[in-house]
């Protein structure tokens, strides 16, 4: 049985972030990326309208600022917002008496397919 589990999981299919030197690989490329705009904040002119734009480094140190106060605001706000888990009602157990088995076999689903156009059924 565990043999089976084990052929299963080498079986699976590797994706591209699955392997951690990608990961790390995408990092190094997003801090490569955050330097040479740093750089070129000093050498590429600008059409400034006010006289702070021409600041070094201004609009990075204006989005880090405007991200950090709309995470203060989020959170401040979470304290009048946040509802109770039972906010809807109780949470009811489950009750498997109340759980309905159905059978998805080929003829039901031959059944389903035998809609008129512009039925409703999500099911089919």
């Amino acid at each position: 049985m565990d043999n089976n589990i084990d052929n299963n999981m080498d079986n699976k299919k590797q994706y591209i972030f699955d392997n951690p030197k990608n990961i790390q690989r995408v990092l190094y490329l997003l801090y490569a990326c955050c330097g040479l705009l740093m750089v070129l904040d000093f050498v590429i002119h600008r059409h400034v309208s006010h006289s702070w734009e021409n600041l070094p480094i201004f609009y990075p140190l204006y989005g880090f600022v405007g991200c950090v106060i709309l995470v203060l605001v989020a959170s401040w706000m979470r304290t009048f917002l946040m509802r109770p888990e039972d906010y809807y009602g109780p949470v009811e157990e489950l009750d498997d008496s109340k759980i309905e088995i159905v059978d998805v076999s080929e003829g039901h689903a031959k059944e389903a397919n035998n809609n008129n156009k512009g039925d409703r059924n999500v099911d089919a």
